[in-house]
């Protein structure tokens, strides 16, 4: 772990960014800590269509799509992991986009709904 904090500093190609950050134009950060610290997802836009691409914002869709409340091994911060999971849900649903998971299978794009206390995944159709 040292060599790589005495490291990165050296390396001229590595931006740090926050949240909501533009980083092209039409892909914005976004915080989604828990299931690490500093995890980022993002938002790409063009025109009036949104891609939400969660990276590690949950797992595999049937487990933790459906219970945003379970946890796995691999959060770092449990309660912080499903704050973000239905913060982050909540704002693709309302903002009408589509999101993308790292760990989703393919196909791994779709659309999210409520469904009671958790949530729906639905593919796209090809």
């Amino acid at each position: 772990m040292r060599r790589i904090q005495s490291t990165f500093p050296t390396w001229k190609n590595i931006k740090q960014y926050a949240d909501g950050a533009e980083l092209v134009p039409g892909v914005r950060a976004i915080a989604t800590p828990g299931h690490t610290v500093g995890h980022m997802s993002f938002l790409v836009a063009s025109g009036g269509q949104q891609l939400f691409i969660q990276s590690d914002v949950t797992g595999i869709p049937q487990l933790f799509v459906k219970n945003p409340g379970w946890f796995s091994m691999f959060d770092t911060d449990g309660p912080q992991a499903e704050a973000t999971r239905r913060a982050f849900f909540d704002r693709v649903i309302a903002e009408k986009g589509m999101i993308a998971g790292y760990h989703f299978g393919f196909p791994n794009v779709g659309t999210l709904s409520k469904d009671g206390n958790g949530y729906a995944f639905a593919a796209v159709k090809a």
